[in-house]
């Protein structure tokens, strides 16, 4: 075989690779609570420092690339990733558990950011074309399999394997990687834009701090409040940065065009308003209902598979159809999902959240490529890389802040009904409704009185659904607003001629 075919071969393992690892943990983390004792805010950071490094690092990660040579970028971000997913596997506690996660996030970011300009240096013309539908692909097939094959492990052999599985394929990919690609830089590459990174690394890590640590410390706590403001200060000096600097990390001239940030705006509420609530209805469909990690992959199944059968739909009509129309109906049917989702009880089983799922799955579908071809088919065609890197970029910080906002007003929901419910009996001093609400369900039932546990144990499972019940209508109100911007900022005549021949780099999956 042709060693440009080897480059795919290797690109798209890797890629596949680092994206499970977005979608295959959700479903272990009840597990992974239990076993590790975890509180529900480690359960919040084990899928936060995955998609803050991600994010933070992968306009950065291009730029070194570039620098240092595509391959031995490449092939660093392999060994951090893959040796980290062993310490992921080989893991005793939650910070270390999270400290792993964050070092995953490193490698993936460099890995992805690598692979676009691989490909690129490896085909040419129409096989280039093939080359990226092959690895457009690749991104569709890890968002399906991730909750099956993650549920699937975890029953099997244990949580540990959904990283351990990494292990073996990490090194082949290596010794592939050593062996079959060819070396590539970019000579008029410039530095490091560290100031942007350092002041944007920071100002997204306190904000997620603030929101996950703002229900135990208290929302007008000084902690807290210093938190935020630091956050915004580290945004307005990143956004100064950004501006002043010759060589930034992300060009801040692409979100005055309207298209570009309405793309980077539904970006955000997408994966803000529905992939950051896969984690709250996976410790729903576990905890509540009662399933296995695989019966919760299979849970999530329909989803998937009406996102596949609406991505192509809204291919083939995307030059017919005003892109602006898909990101409207798209965001427009995954907050109805969302909203469908509403009204579950302690006592639903999993089919109730079924209309929500299959909606929700339609809206995504159709959402996900018009994101990706407005993204780049605003730029030309040798600006599409740093296009969709932000486009990417935005999509993370959606997953780690979503996650966080939404934890902070479940928790809040949370304690606040089961201390309405318990008030006036012998539970309502024992601090069930913080235990709860921090995910601790067997050590706040053991802080009860043994003649009260039963209606605590009652009082519990309707304060978490409660909790459930308020975010997805939080989720359904981003996904709105994301629907609006969309309508509202993109617009056809935005569209650079030209950019259609690199429409196929965009993502035309999830990636959440």
């Amino acid at each position: 075989m042709e060693r440009k075919w080897w480059t795919l071969v290797v690109v798209s393992i890797a890629t596949f690779m680092l994206l499970l690892d977005i979608t295959i943990v959700n479903v272990a983390l009840p597990s992974i609570q239990r076993s590790l004792g975890a509180s529900f805010s480690d359960l919040q950071w084990v899928v936060d420092a995955y998609a803050l490094t991600l994010a933070t690092l992968l306009l950065t990660a291009g730029s070194l690339a570039d620098l240092f040579g595509r391959r031995l970028a490449f092939v660093a971000g392999l060994l951090l990733f893959t040796a980290a997913s062993l310490v992921c596997g080989l893991s005793g506690s939650p910070l270390m558990l999270i400290l792993a996660r964050g070092a995953q996030g490193i490698g993936g970011a460099i890995m992805f950011a690598t692979s676009l300009a691989l490909l690129a240096q490896a085909f040419s013309g129409r096989e280039r074309g093939t080359a990226f539908g092959v690895w457009g692909a690749v991104i569709a097939s890890a968002a399906a399999v991730g909750p099956l094959l993650g549920g699937a492990l975890t029953d099997g052999l244990g949580w540990e394997y959904i990283f351990f599985i990494n292990v073996p394929i990490g090194a082949l990919a290596v010794l592939l990687s050593l062996r079959q690609l060819e070396e590539s830089r970019d000579p008029e590459a410039g530095g490091v834009d560290w100031p942007g990174l350092l002041t944007f690394c920071a100002a997204l890590f306190l904000l997620v701090f603030a929101l996950i640590r703002a229900n135990d410390e208290g929302w007008g706590s000084t902690q807290t409040i210093a938190e935020l403001a630091g956050s915004a200060a580290l945004l307005v000096v990143f956004t100064a940065v950004e501006r002043y600097t010759s060589k930034p990390m992300l060009d801040l001239s692409l979100l005055r065009k309207p298209t570009f940030s309405g793309a980077a705006v539904v970006a955000f509420t997408l994966s803000a308003g529905i992939f950051a609530m896969f984690l709250y209805i996976a410790l729903y469909i576990q905890n509540i209902v009662g399933l296995t990690p695989f019966q919760t992959g299979l849970a999530f199944l329909p989803m998937t598979v009406m996102s596949f059968v609406a991505a192509p739909i809204a291919g083939r009509l995307s030059d017919r159809v005003a892109p602006r129309v898909f990101f409207a109906l798209g965001m427009l049917l995954v907050a109805v999902g969302l909203v469908l989702m509403h009204g579950v009880t302690p006592s639903s089983d999993w089919t109730a959240l079924l209309a929500g799922f299959i909606v929700a799955g339609v809206g995504i579908g159709l959402t996900n490529p018009t994101i990706a071809s407005a993204a780049i088919g605003v730029v030309a065609p040798q600006r599409a890389g740093m296009a969709s890197g932000i486009n990417s970029t935005f999509r993370q910080v959606g997953v780690a802040t979503g996650i966080a906002g939404l934890g902070a007003a479940f928790q809040s929901q949370v304690q606040s009904r089961i201390a309405d419910l318990l008030a006036g009996t012998p539970a309502a001093g024992t601090g069930l409704a913080k235990q709860v609400a921090t995910g601790n369900f067997e050590q706040a039932l053991a802080s009860v009185p043994p003649q009260a546990r039963s209606t605590a144990a009652q009082a519990a499972r309707q304060g978490f659904v409660s909790g459930l019940n308020e975010i997805l209508l939080i989720g359904a109100a981003i996904a709105l607003a994301g629907a609006i911007c969309g309508l509202a900022l993109v617009r056809r005549r935005d569209y650079v001629a030209g950019a259609a021949q690199v429409r196929e780099r965009a993502e035309p999956a999830a990636v959440a």
